[in-house]
């Protein structure tokens, strides 16, 4: 997938910056080993699906274990003249989240100019994981993100509420929190279609 047209053109040059800093670490690859693949979920994907909330940091993980690089860390000005950093976060870790045990293999190819996946594949979770992803911690901004994806039509409430049922069942300890977070996260999508099926009449 390309980036949403309405994504700011600075993010995705600092995001690219990123990108190329940690592609550049892993050269050269051995002949025959593929690329490794990069999966970025949180902000930076809400962001490169809908153009909406400028995210901080990246979160993603590897298909492999590698050694990243120091410096990934880039300022830039928004549109506005604002000064903004972006920078990838070491610490993110999606072992505590919401996740489907297929959403790495369902993830998306992102083609970003300047890219090319020889050494590193860069993928997005797909839009439906990525809402999934947002009921483990269930913010405000988690809230805002589904919706934001709902407005575009990227998921539906009965593919989320199925995604979200599968996810769980890979879980242990006490769920009924995540459980209340899928209710409240359907609640939102569901609203959204009726509002949408009623400016159709």
């Amino acid at each position: 997938m390309r980036p949403d047209r309405a994504s700011r053109a600075e993010y995705l040059a600092a995001f690219r910056q990123i990108i190329q800093r940690i592609e550049k670490s892993l050269a050269p690859r051995p002949p025959g080993s593929g690329p490794v693949r990069m999966y970025v979920a949180g902000g930076a994907a809400l962001h490169l699906y809908t153009g909406e909330r400028i995210s901080r940091d990246i979160h993603a993980t590897f298909s492999h274990r590698i050694a990243l690089p120091e410096n990934l860390e880039v300022s830039y000005r928004d549109a506005d003249g604002a000064a903004r950093v972006l920078y990838f976060d070491r610490q993110y870790n999606d072992a505590f989240g919401l996740l489907h045990e297929a959403a790495y293999e369902d993830s998306v190819p992102l083609a970003l100019s300047g890219l090319e996946p020889k050494a590193l594949e860069v993928r997005l979770l797909s839009a439906l994981d990525l809402a999934v992803s947002k009921l483990g911690h269930f913010s405000e901004h988690d809230r805002g993100d589904i919706e934001a994806l709902a407005r575009r039509r990227l998921i539906t409430s009965s593919a989320l509420r199925r995604r979200a049922e599968e996810a769980l069942k890979g879980y242990v300890g006490d769920t009924q929190r995540t459980q209340g977070a899928i209710e409240a996260a359907v609640r939102i999508v569901a609203d959204l279609e009726v509002r949408r099926g009623r400016t159709r009449r």
